[in-house]
């Protein structure tokens, strides 16, 4: 899930994405000041718009917003009293994390694609990665699907050339971290890096 909101931009609007999957067809149902917008496909719902925001609780973050328990329980109890029977159960685990790169292949269908194992403490994921530098024995920097990078870009599953991929090896350019180098490659970290520990930028 993920939240955002811009008094200056949209108005006192709380936009909450619930999925990181796109979906042109969609329909939406309203209660009050709460909007629920569903797949039309599956009736999957995808996102929650809260108008009057401040009315419910005060957002001090502008654009995207900070996601934590005290905002969870703040949203579940606005959704509450407009007579919406939902209630949000959200993963609050960081979206950026260290990962440590098991293997490395070829893809299959493309020269300057990777196909990584990529261990990020509870899980391994499978990641197609760009880079000309990755290697296995990597420590890196993992986006996980939902999260948001600096650009705005929503990291997705996705299949790359036919192979599915879920998550992103980024680099400093990608993180903006200052003094990025321009030339392409991912951001390699100390050995000491801990796989699945938070990375904070």
């Amino acid at each position: 899930m993920n939240i955002f909101y811009n008094i200056s931009g949209v108005g006192d609007v709380l936009l909450v994405q619930l999925t990181a999957e796109r979906s042109d067809k969609v329909v939406s149902e309203s209660s009050g000041d709460v909007t629920l917008i569903r797949n039309s496909e599956n009736n999957d719902l995808v996102a929650i718009n809260l108008f009057n925001c401040s009315k419910y609780f005060a957002v001090s973050d502008h654009g995207q917003v900070n996601l934590n328990s005290d905002i969870v329980e703040q949203l579940n109890s606005a959704l509450k009293e407009n007579g919406v029977d939902i209630v949000l159960d959200v993963d609050l685990s960081p979206k950026f994390v260290v990962g440590h790169v098991l293997s490395k292949e070829s893809h299959p269908n493309a020269d300057k694609l990777s196909v990584c194992v990529v261990d990020i403490g509870d899980s391994k994921l499978q990641i197609v990665c760009g880079a000309p530098n990755v290697e296995a024995g990597q420590k890196v920097v993992v986006a996980k699907v939902g999260a948001v990078m600096p650009s705005g870009m929503i990291i997705r599953d996705a299949e790359l050339r036919g192979v599915p991929s879920s998550g992103m090896i980024c680099s400093a350019k990608e993180l903006n971290l200052p003094d990025a180098p321009q030339e392409k490659g991912i951001l390699v970290l100390d050995d000491i890096a801990e796989a699945g520990s938070p990375y904070l930028f």
